[in-house]
């Protein structure tokens, strides 16, 4: 395993909290960290992979929609956001007020 060392400041009361709750799990401060510095990667990992996934869904669900047919004309799409902008518009003017 390639090491390196990891420097971060924090709250002395805090540190030796922490080192006291480890050893009280046969545990180092050092261990605990690099488990949950690991823990903290993986779910970020599984995160990611679950949005990349969900997306793919999403985009695979908008193309069996346009394939089928099953599109919005581009006017339509333009006249409500046309609307929404007067909605907005109308709500921001409100709130200045």
């Amino acid at each position: 395993m390639n090491e390196a060392t990891f420097t971060f400041q924090v709250d002395a009361a805090l540190k030796d909290e922490f080192a006291t709750a480890a050893k009280a799990h046969d545990r180092t401060g050092a261990q605990l960290l690099r488990d949950f510095m690991r823990d903290f990667v993986q779910q970020q990992q599984r995160e990611t992979t679950q949005y990349d996934n969900w997306f793919r869904r999403e985009v695979q669900i908008g193309l069996d929609e346009a394939h089928a047919g099953h599109l919005i004309r581009v006017e339509e799409v333009e006249a409500e956001a046309a609307a929404w902008r007067v909605e907005l518009r109308r709500k921001m003017a409100r709130s200045a007020s």
